[in-house]
């Protein structure tokens, strides 16, 4: 499965092609580790940890790994891109293990990326 990684020597690298249309808006995540520490985005804005539906670790995010904050970011991530957080809580442990713990330092994600990788998980279903 060709996962979104980043990468942090060259900057980030985006794994959506162009020409990539959906019925929602197109959304870009992006994650930093800075010298403040960790920021994860949301079309430029703060992307919510949304612990008030479920706390895997608070509002703490983290990547390149399996744990507690990678599984609040991938939980976070799936909550905005889906709008539901129990369709997100399903899917959580899966994104986390193949996509947020083979995130690079710096990484960025479309939701073209997340609808292909979620395909897989629907399509391993039928």
């Amino acid at each position: 499965m060709d996962l979104p990684r980043g990468h942090a020597v060259q900057g980030r690298q985006h794994a959506g092609g162009p020409g990539r249309e959906g019925a929602r808006a197109m959304k870009t995540y992006i994650g930093d580790r800075t010298i403040d520490g960790i920021l994860v985005t949301v079309d430029g804005e703060p992307l919510q940890p949304r612990d008030d539906l479920k706390d895997y670790a608070g509002a703490d995010f983290e990547w390149s790994y399996e744990g507690p904050a990678p599984r609040q970011l991938a939980f976070a991530i799936l909550t905005d891109h889906f709008g539901d957080g129990t369709r997100a809580e399903a899917l959580t442990e899966r994104f986390m293990r193949d996509v947020v713990a083979n995130f690079q330092n710096e990484w960025e994600m479309s939701t073209a990326d997340i609808d292909d990788v979620v395909s897989t998980y629907d399509a391993g279903a039928a």
